[in-house]
């Protein structure tokens, strides 16, 4: 490869493991793929290729995402605030208005304090990634997304699930146990 050539060269047999990988995800119909809104997020978007597209998967549930109020406030942090702290809030800062918004929460729920995150995806990899250790047992509902961090036992959506049973089943080191329930996943 010279120095004008813009291509990678990759190990072939990590290369041949990727596609394959790919290749599975599509057989199994579950590989992701982009799609490009062209309209502002709604009950009914403008999808590219697609055209009007009913989205019922979608954390918009309250229909905040295009409110005009909603944008105003969004304009005038933008105007205050700029377009964020350039990297993640706890290494270039985190805003004033983080904090205000955490010390509502926390009040309205009567918690000593709160920490507030983009997704509930994002919150459920905060929680996770702080808490859990390599020898921890995470018993959890399937409808959670978990960060493979712990040995997760993941059940169907069913009560059966928060069964303490669950907590005793296959640990042959002594570790602690976490329950995580649906509540904690996002909505997608």
């Amino acid at each position: 490869m010279n120095d004008g050539d813009a291509t990678v060269a990759l190990n072939a047999t990590f290369d041949s493991d990727l596609k394959n990988a790919i290749e599975k995800l599509k057989q199994d119909r579950v590989y992701k793929r982009l799609n490009y809104l062209a309209s502002p997020q709604d009950a009914r978007v403008q999808m590219e290729g697609r055209g009007e597209v009913v989205i019922l998967s979608s954390n918009n549930y309250l229909g905040l995402s295009n409110d005009p109020a909603v944008i105003a406030a969004g304009i005038d942090g933008l105007k205050k605030f700029g377009a964020g702290t350039g990297s993640v809030r706890f290494i270039c800062g985190t805003f004033t208005i983080h904090r205000d918004l955490e010390k509502a929460i926390a009040d309205l729920v009567g918690t000593e304090a709160s920490l507030s995150y983009v997704s509930a995806w994002n919150a459920n990899e905060g929680l996770t990634a702080t808490i859990v250790e390599q020898n921890d047992f995470v018993v959890s509902d399937a409808l959670n997304q978990l960060n493979g961090l712990a040995k997760v036992i993941g059940r169907s959506h069913s009560p059966i699930s928060c069964s303490p049973a669950y907590f005793r089943k296959s640990r042959s080191t002594p570790a602690r146990s976490l329950l995580k329930r649906a509540g904690s996943s996002s909505m997608g």
